[in-house]
């Protein structure tokens, strides 16, 4: 399976509600994500809202019409906290994602679209409701400080509250530099993987 983090909407339409790294690709990148084989995306990451809600809805539907799976982010919160499955040779796999890089109303229960936000409450029980249709969960955090190579407490506290809860793996992103992978409760958390 490739799984990656996708740092912004894809889409022709919206306007630029973000800072001045704000990021946004031409329809057209769908392409060259399928030639590279990805099989889902996370969406919850501190860029998706770039271009507004609109473009948003367009990265949605671009990956579903591609049949790339949309992770942390959907039309509602229900969607937005719906694992991607994948099943490999009767290894039925889940993903999640989630990011606290984000204003709390964009994964707001009333948002549409609506980003997955970081609650670890929440994250709980999307974990252990993945736990009941899956044989491994995985949970994409989009989180930390920039170019920091070390994780910082509360990256470490949330993983091993998300892996206590029943997650295997901890896929973790935006220092945009590699952070330490670590075994933990029978499960792997890399905190940060750096940039593609």
């Amino acid at each position: 399976i490739a799984f990656g983090n996708l740092e912004g909407p894809i889409s022709a339409r919206g306007t630029k509600v973000g800072s001045i790294y704000s990021f946004r690709s031409d329809p057209r990148a769908i392409e060259g994500l399928l030639y590279a084989g990805f099989d889902a995306l996370s969406i919850a990451n501190n860029h998706i809202w770039d271009y507004g809600a609109d473009a948003v809805q367009d990265t949605i539907s671009l990956l579903e019409k591609a049949d790339i799976g949309v992770v942390g982010g959907g039309a509602s919160y229900v969607e937005a906290h719906r694992p991607f499955m994948r099943e490999i040779e009767d290894t039925k796999i889940a993903f999640l994602g989630y990011t606290n890089l984000i204003s709390f109303s964009l994964g707001s229960r009333t948002a549409k679209p609506a980003i997955a936000y970081l609650d670890i409450d929440q994250a709980i029980a999307d974990i252990k409701e993945a736990r009941k249709k899956a044989d491994l969960v995985v949970v994409s955090l989009h989180w930390g400080n920039e170019y920091e190579t070390i994780q910082n407490p509360n990256q470490e506290k949330i993983a091993k509250t998300l892996i206590d809860a029943g997650a295997h793996i901890i896929i973790g992103h935006h220092p945009h530099v590699i952070q330490p992978v670590v075994e933990y409760g029978g499960g792997y958390i890399a905190y940060s993987l750096g940039n593609f």
